[in-house]
């Protein structure tokens, strides 16, 4: 068994070695701030609004002419037994021209699918800032607490060498028993093997912080000013989720992403009306012998009227097939309302247990540190065992535990309930940021001719 100081000094050096990190200091907002710049999984979703907007471009390009210039080339030759050798060069080139004037207001049906599905990516973008700034929230607030566990174990642990000091002690001078000084090891180890459990869970809390913040933790505090985003009332922050809560949205504008598919099917059933022309500019009337030294152009232009009569019951499938998505994407979005109901419920009731829990806590830890200062005099004068004084100190630090947990749980709660309201954005929280949005970047994919004119 080490000597007595060297564990106390152990246990305090091992705690300064998990507990110490880069000099770095940072408050919640500071984390929530650097995270929000940095983390991969925003930059991704915004990468993913501004693929989908191009889509949009795509689909405006189906009404739009296409103009192709086009070349030939050719070498002829022939051998002949009383001719020789003979050659000849041709070369010619031209444009040509395409442009679709009517298709069943199907293109229309696309470019509104195409905004439809921008949105659903610009409100997946939105959900995804919300669930990297809750992690952020929630590896902090975890961070916070595991270290406090530790240094609580910690000095539960040298409350228990002491106990153990005193019952040996005790022992020498004849006032105490084998019992009490077996008893007092016990709980040494058992505070031990806890205080090593802390230290696993704060390694644990310290990797997800650096995971979701993006550097290591160090000299961390609790404080956070919500600035009125908690909601006072259950009611209130319910009808908040289902009228902001980016998920909620999202459902909305998948129906109209299936709505708009069911509408692009059925156009596919229609006559289309194509406009197309050719213009040949180059040596457009051959190398022949009538034509030899003839400069000028020639060109064509006509209309293409395309109506399907029968296609083996393929356009009948695809109208059906994107009617049942859209009843589907419906049954979706009531779906997504509930989820959403149950989660701020949930994260509600949850900050409202946490609430509670901390007044009890709080009490609890109060009155018994006055208990295990009493068992300890008593025990001191003969009145209490050693036993007494274990199991006192033992109940103080579970309420000390307790309060522990249900202060990071209150502070996760509400930023969970701040989620669930659909708030937790960089806008709502006051970041000092700049907000990514792809806003600009889709307002410039309607000018179609510029495409890549406000690609930063």
């Amino acid at each position: 068994m080490l000597p007595k100081r060297l564990l106390r000094a152990a246990a305090i050096i091992a705690a300064l070695a998990f507990l110490q990190g880069p000099a770095f200091a940072v408050t919640l907002k500071q984390a929530l701030e650097y995270a929000y710049a940095n983390n991969p999984d925003i930059m991704s979703a915004l990468l993913s609004v501004k693929a989908s907007a191009e889509d949009i471009a795509a689909r405006k390009a189906g009404k739009l002419p296409s103009i192709g210039f086009s070349a030939d080339f050719t070498n002829a030759f022939s051998i002949g037994t009383e001719s020789g050798f003979n050659s000849a060069v041709d070369f010619s080139g031209g444009f040509s021209y395409r442009q679709t004037l009517w298709d069943n207001f199907r293109t229309e049906s696309q470019i509104e699918q195409a905004r439809a599905l921008t949105e659903v990516a610009t409100y997946a973008m939105r959900n995804q800032e919300q669930n990297v700034l809750l992690s952020v929230a929630q590896a902090y607030m975890n961070v916070i607490r595991d270290t406090q566990l530790v240094e609580l174990r910690a000095e539960n642990m040298r409350f228990f060498q002491a106990q153990v000091d005193s019952a040996d002690e005790r022992l020498r001078i004849g006032e105490g028993t084998r019992i009490d000084v077996s008893q007092a090891r016990a709980r040494l180890a058992q505070a031990t093997a806890g205080y090593r459990v802390a230290i696993g869970n704060l390694q644990i809390s310290q990797a997800s912080y650096e995971r979701w913040v993006g550097r290591k933790p160090a000299n961390l505090s609790a404080d956070y000013n919500f600035n009125g985003l908690v909601p006072s009332a259950l009611e209130p922050a319910i009808r908040s989720a289902e009228t902001r809560h980016p998920a909620v949205l999202s459902a909305q504008a998948s129906i109209r992403v299936s709505q708009a598919g069911y509408e692009a099917a059925r156009a596919a059933f229609g006559p289309t009306l194509t406009l197309i022309g050719n213009l040949c500019t180059i040596n457009c009337f051959g190398n022949s012998q009538t034509n030899r030294g003839q400069a000028g152009v020639s060109g064509s232009v006509g209309l293409q009227l395309s109506i399907p009569i029968y296609s083996g019951g393929a356009n009948g499938a695809a109208m059906r097939k994107a009617n049942l998505l859209a009843i589907q994407s419906e049954f979706e979005a009531l779906s997504t309302r509930d989820q959403v109901r149950e989660a701020v419920t949930t994260a509600w009731a949850t900050l409202q247990n946490a609430n509670a829990q901390i007044q009890s806590a709080r009490t609890a830890v109060e009155s018994q540190r006055l208990v295990v200062e009493g068992v300890v005099a008593e025990r001191d004068v003969g009145q209490s065992t050693t036993l007494d004084v274990l199991n006192a100190q033992a109940e103080l630090t579970s309420a000390q535990e307790s309060l522990i947990g249900a202060t990071a749980t209150r502070t996760i709660a509400s930023f969970s309930l701040i989620a669930a309201t659909g708030r937790l954005n960089a806008r709502d929280l006051r970041l000092n940021v700049q907000v990514k949005s792809a806003d600009g970047y889709i307002a410039a994919v309607e000018e179609i001719w510029s495409d890549y004119a406000f690609i930063e």
